[in-house]
């Protein structure tokens, strides 16, 4: 097959495949291309008098060298990833986590037909989204099973955004995957692919169902409670008060395991402080975000999104996160008398406000070196104070940008209704934070005015706190993904610091699988 990129298409032409095939006969001067796919879809919007789609697709033509000499057209040659089929192991090899990179990690060693076994703390994905609906309409937080715990981890309940900075052979296999068990088929070419977290519920249920097909276990409401080490070598594992033994176990828990993280700790399982970040959740109108970005072809165009980076004066970095167009704020503590939001978007991302995280970078440096997991208990405190300024009923503090940076207390809404449930309190959310990251919020409020005009609109709301985001921690591993002082551990996904989003974290789920069946062969 031949490929042809940078194929430029009007935002207003309603594009399909014969629409698509005319275009590459037209650019290569032929009769007839056949088998035509797509392969990236984008907009470039660079220059908001001029928006457009850019397409790159792949086809099959009649005397293929005869156009390898034009512009943009080169050989196209399809990833084919697979999964080897790995030697038998004694003892099953044990997964603890059932977010991205555990769904991954299992799905890989069932296809190698090592029958995984997976301990997931949380519910069922169904059962999981009754206990959040119920939150989030006000009634009781369940610790066991809410945004962060439960099946298919934080990402079911954020908007299942695909992009990625990482470029690895395995995207491709994960995204065929996704497909395969449920997500829309555009996620394959999309430059932004995102899933929806409304279709995201059914393509998690259908992953598990595949394990278990293939003889794995995924067992539900099973907290791994201790992990025994002897001679240096994990040899079992607490689950439920129930001992269970194994020599490989792939640690896959998220950034909110924190109780796991103190118990490994105790453990002596090697661990370091990380960078991470805190911020806020900050909405806008979709609709003055559309008109920033696509200008007068916004009409034309899907709901926009948005991403920013700012530096400092005061030396600090800023930035926004998990964007989500057409989206809402939702509750997503882990933890009783907290408050922490996130951002989520259902897969036709057609609600009215947009929101995205705002976040100030956090160093080791702000926090005592001598505890590791210094940068949790920050995470802890914020997360203890916002429940407290909102009120003490898991409302959230929130705060209009105007008055944020006139350091007034905000009374209520005014042109935009913050989406947040439970609900929120207005109030000063300079109360939450640290005075560092106050400043660092109005030197980044005015440094993304610049590049996105209305970002620090009067009327936009700010939401605390976002303390989510990355893991506070790294478990250290070695280049054979083995914890370097645990034989047999392997800390996996963003929770041990080696992910910071869905896909990279499928990939590390999947790398981590081949490095335990490259190092049992």
């Amino acid at each position: 097959m031949l490929k042809i990129s940078n194929l430029k298409i009007s935002v207003k032409e309603k594009v399909d495949i014969l629409f698509l095939e005319n275009k590459v006969k037209k650019a290569l001067k032929c009769n007839k291309v056949w088998d035509l796919k797509i392969l990236k879809k984008s907009i470039d919007a660079r220059d908001k008098t001029n928006v457009f789609y850019n397409f790159s697709v792949a086809f099959k033509v009649e005397k293929e060298e005869k156009y390898l000499k034009l512009k943009n057209v080169t050989k196209h040659e399809e990833i084919i990833y697979q999964i080897k089929e790995a030697k038998p192991i004694e003892k099953r090899p044990i997964i603890v986590g059932f977010g991205p990179a555990g769904m991954m990690a299992g799905l890989t060693l069932a296809r190698a037909k090592l029958k995984p076994i997976i301990f997931e703390r949380g519910y069922c994905v169904e059962k999981r989204q009754e206990a959040i609906n119920t939150f989030w309409s006000g009634g009781k937080f369940d610790k066991v099973s809410n945004v962060q715990f439960g099946e298919g981890g934080a990402g079911t309940f954020s908007d299942g955004k695909l992009t990625t900075g990482i470029k690895d052979k395995r995207c491709s296999l994960i995204l065929q995957d996704l497909v395969k068990f449920g997500a829309p088929s555009e996620i394959l070419y999309e430059a932004k692919p995102h899933i929806g977290t409304d279709k995201l519920v059914d393509v998690v249920r259908n992953i598990r169902k595949e394990i278990i097909s293939l003889g794995g276990e995924v067992h539900f409401n099973s907290q791994v409670e201790d992990i025994i080490v002897e001679k240096g070598r994990v040899c079992s594992v607490v689950v439920n008060q129930r001992e269970i033994e194994c020599d490989n176990l792939i640690l896959a828990i998220g950034h909110s395991a924190r109780d796991t993280f103190s118990m490994l700790k105790e453990r002596k399982v090697e661990m370091v402080q990380k960078p991470f970040a805190m911020g806020v959740r900050i909405e806008h109108k979709q609709e003055m975000i559309n008109f920033a970005q696509y200008g007068e072809f916004s009409k034309y165009l899907p709901n926009a999104d948005y991403k920013l980076v700012a530096h400092l004066p005061n030396g600090r970095s800023a930035y926004t996160f998990c964007m989500c167009p057409g989206g809402v704020v939702v509750a997503s503590n882990s933890e009783e008398k907290t408050v922490v939001t996130n951002g989520m978007s259902y897969y036709k991302r057609d609600k009215e406000n947009a929101n995205s995280a705002l976040l100030i970078g956090i160093n080791p440096s702000d926090f005592p070196r001598e505890e590791v997991l210094a940068g949790v208990l920050m995470q802890r405190q914020l997360e203890k104070k916002a429940f407290e300024v909102g009120g003490g009923n898991y409302f959230a503090p929130a705060q209009l940008v105007g008055d944020f940076l006139e350091n007034n207390a905000s009374t209520s809404a005014r042109s935009i209704t913050p989406s947040y449930k439970p609900g929120v309190r207005f109030c000063d959310i300079k109360k939450v934070f640290p005075e560092f990251m106050n400043q660092s919020f109005e030197l980044a409020l005015y440094e993304m005015e610049k590049k996105i005009k209305g970002f620090a609109f009067s009327d936009a709301v700010m939401t605390a706190v976002e303390s989510r985001s990355s893991s506070p921690i790294r478990i250290t591993r070695g280049e054979d993904f083995v914890s370097t002082n645990v034989k047999g551990l392997y800390p996996c996904g963003e929770g041990c610091g080696y992910a910071g989003g869905i896909m990279s974290a499928c990939v590390d789920g999947i790398r981590c699988s081949e490095a335990l069946i490259q190092n049992n062969f």
